[in-house]
């Protein structure tokens, strides 16, 4: 996912003709915009409050302080489904758009090989329940491939999701052959 971000924000650089200096700047930004983004996951309003952890770490780094908020409002933000809150300033916007594109690029391919399964297994859901709840999780997968905002988002983000869902749709036939008892 930190990959994602700093590939996105680099791209976002170009495409909005910073510096190459001012670019990496912000490739690092979204970096810890990654990296940070869900810090305190298992928590209620996770992002609100990974933002305020985040605030505290980046603290003791040499940050300007709109850097520092930037990075806290991209966190804020990336939450699909929530309403974002106002950020004032260009760059802001454009690491908020890298950091929430990047938190969903996840919900591609690797959903399958990892991100459910890392679910599954951290809830202790039990099989019946992952069955049950899958078409409604499906449904909400496709929700999320008309959300991307950044350039780099839109471009690639719908093809990532339609190829996790085409994982997933195979995946739920094995599950319904194999398992049948379940159905």
């Amino acid at each position: 996912m930190t990959l994602d971000a700093g590939a996105i924000m680099l791209l976002g650089g170009e495409q909005a003709e910073f510096s190459e200096a001012y670019t990496f700047r912000r490739v690092r930004l979204a970096q810890c915009a990654g990296l940070l983004h869900d810090i305190v996951r298992k928590q209620d309003d996770h992002a609100i409050r990974s933002a305020a952890v985040a605030k505290q770490v980046l603290s003791a780094f040499k940050l300007a302080p709109e850097e520092i908020e930037d990075v806290c409002m991209a966190i804020r933000n990336h939450e699909a489904f929530k309403d974002p809150v106002d950020i004032p300033s260009f760059e802001g916007n454009l690491l908020a758009d890298t950091l929430y594109d990047a938190d969903k690029f996840r919900w591609g391919p690797d959903n399958f090989y990892y991100t459910v399964w890392d679910m599954v297994d951290y809830h202790c859901v039990p099989l019946e329940q992952f069955v049950e709840q899958y078409p409604t999780g499906i449904a909400r997968l496709a929700e999320i491939r008309e959300s991307f905002q950044s350039r780099t988002g839109k471009a690639y983000g719908p093809e990532f999701i339609d190829i996790g869902m085409a994982v997933g749709d195979r995946l739920f036939e094995y599950i319904k052959r194999e398992y049948k008892n379940l159905f």
